[in-house]
């Protein structure tokens, strides 16, 4: 699971925006958000680059607290 919608929310960043900087449709971009569907390890760094945070900031734990 990742945390992109929380990202784009926090930084008031639209999911066009992200499709557009990312070269990808705003469709697929709309399938990471939800956690339909998981981005690809490079596509997921790409993410991170554009938003300027670390790639770890975008993953959720599989720990429990």
């Amino acid at each position: 699971m990742n945390r992109i919608k929380e990202v784009l929310e926090e930084k008031g960043i639209k999911q066009t925006w992200l499709a557009d900087k990312l070269g990808k449709s705003y469709n697929m971009v709309k399938g990471y958000v939800q956690n339909r569907q998981q981005p690809r390890l490079e596509i997921l760094f790409k993410i991170a680059n554009i938003l300027e945070i670390d790639v770890k900031e975008l993953l959720k734990s599989n720990k429990e607290n």
